[in-house]
């Protein structure tokens, strides 16, 4: 039996009405981006990851579907580096707020947003009651902001199938981010020119001094960790492992 199409954007209207009044009245919505990968990624990794992974949450929550992703977001951290796009906090707030509004009057009765790309994270925690005022009475707004929690599911992937490799996970064009672009757009992928960007490890204090600063502040090539070692094995663990996290805690919030 072929698996069902949970993509909203490929459906008919009288299957989206169909699908909601069989039950199917939950939907993720990824927030992606449109910004520099390190020399060896392009410059849609964090909206295609958002496509794989939100298709990937969805099937995990069940009878849930999959939003158009949001494929520019707040990137201003990052417009050090040629050809990235950056919404405004409050463009990002608008879109996300029409998104739960049409999606809302349409019937659906949970709203997951899901970034893929971390300076989403902050904006959306920031944002959400707002979301959930846009949705309406009768619509529960969720969104996943555990910007470190996500860092965390990422390392452990590493660490079960390549635990030498770990401290090469640093959030940002790494050997996590660029191993799941071998699953999902392998002919974009330039292994050739991987190489070490800020290796010494992200927490609090590197993340406000990127948000503050700039990634070129931090990075000179764009990139947090190392992507050198990248494999799809890894990728495939690390996508599993993402959207098992998330579901888990989508679930946890009442999705």
């Amino acid at each position: 039996m072929p698996e069902r199409n949970l993509l909203l954007e490929e459906l008919t209207w009288p299957e989206v009405e169909g699908l909601l009044a069989a039950g199917f009245t939950s939907v993720v919505v990824a927030a992606g981006a449109t910004e520099q990968h390190g020399p060896h990624l392009p410059l849609l990794v964090d909206a295609v990851r958002g496509d794989r992974l939100a298709v990937e949450v969805a099937r995990r929550l069940g009878r849930t579907l999959v939003a158009p992703t949001i494929r520019v977001g707040c990137s201003e951290h990052h417009m050090g580096f040629s050809g990235t796009l950056s919404l405004r906090d409050s463009t990002f707030k608008a879109v996300c707020a029409d998104y739960a509004t049409s999606l809302s009057r349409h019937g659906f009765r949970t709203i997951c947003f899901v970034p893929s790309h971390g300076g989403n994270f902050a904006p959306l925690a920031e944002m959400l009651p707002d979301l959930r005022e846009a949705a309406g009475p009768g619509c529960e707004v969720l969104a996943y902001t555990d910007l470190h929690g996500f860092m965390a599911l990422w390392e452990g992937a590493v660490a079960e199938l390549a635990p030498d490799l770990v401290n090469r996970v640093g959030g940002h064009a790494d050997i996590a981010e660029s191993s799941e672009m071998l699953c999902i757009r392998p002919d974009l992928v330039r292994g050739e020119l991987a190489a070490p960007g800020y290796v010494a490890g992200f927490d609090e204090e590197v993340a406000e001094r990127i948000f503050r600063d700039g990634f070129r502040a931090v990075t000179p090539n764009g990139v947090l960790g190392d992507a050198r070692g990248m494999s799809r094995e890894i990728g495939d663990l690390c996508i599993a492992r993402a959207a098992d996290g998330i579901a888990a805690a989508l679930r946890e919030a009442g999705a």
